[in-house]
C-alpha cells in the first residue's frame, strides 16, 4: 500500500507517561508479523518507546538498546518482541544477512531502531514512527504511518 493511502497520525507526548500511553495504544493493535520502523535523532526516546511497547504487549522484563547485538528477543507477552538496533550496520544487506526476514515474517513484532538507515529492506507495510523533540522540555512528537 502506498504511504499516502495509509493512516497518518501525529501524536504529542508531554512527558513519559504520555509516551507510555501512546505505546500501550499501539501495542494493543499489533499482530504477529508487524514491523515498526522507528526513526528520530539521538536521544528522542526510541528505546524508551520500545520499552513501553513491550510492557503494552505484556513483557515485564527490562528492555534496553541492543546496540551491540543487532537484535534482542523478548518473550513472555501476548506476542514476542524482536528489538533491532541497526545504527552500527554498514548496509541493509547486513540486516538481511543477519536473518531479519525470519523475524519480520515470524510469530512476533519487530521494532527497528534507526530504521531510516535500512528502510528499503523493511516490509512495505511497516508501521513507521518518526520521533522528534517537541517545543517544550520533555515533549515528543510522534509522526505515525500505519
Amino acid at each position: 500500500m502506498k504511504e499516502d493511502q495509509r493512516e497518518q497520525r501525529v501524536l504529542r507526548a508531554q512527558d513519559e507517561n504520555d509516551t507510555k500511553s501512546i505505546a500501550f495504544d499501539i501495542a494493543g493493535r499489533l499482530k504477529a508479523g508487524d514491523v515498526i520502523a522507528l526513526t528520530g535523532d539521538l536521544g528522542t526516546g526510541k528505546t524508551t518507546f520500545t520499552k513501553y511497547l513491550a510492557q503494552g504487549l505484556g513483557i515485564d522484563h527490562n528492555i534496553n538498546s541492543p546496540t551491540f547485538n543487532i537484535v534482542k528477543e523478548h518473550y513472555g507477552g501476548r506476542l514476542p518482541l524482536y528489538h533491532f538496533d541497526v545504527y552500527r550496520l554498514g548496509s541493509g544487506e547486513e540486516l538481511i544477512d543477519a536473518g531479519a526476514e525470519d523475524y519480520f515474517y515470524g510469530d512476533g513484532v519487530s521494532v527497528v531502531e534507526w530504521a531510516d538507515l535500512v528502510m528499503d529492506y523493511l516490509p512495505e507495510d511497516a508501521i513507521v514512527i518518526h520521533i522528534s523533540y517537541g517545543e517544550k522540555e520533555g515533549e515528543r512528537v510522534y509522526r505515525c504511518i500505519f
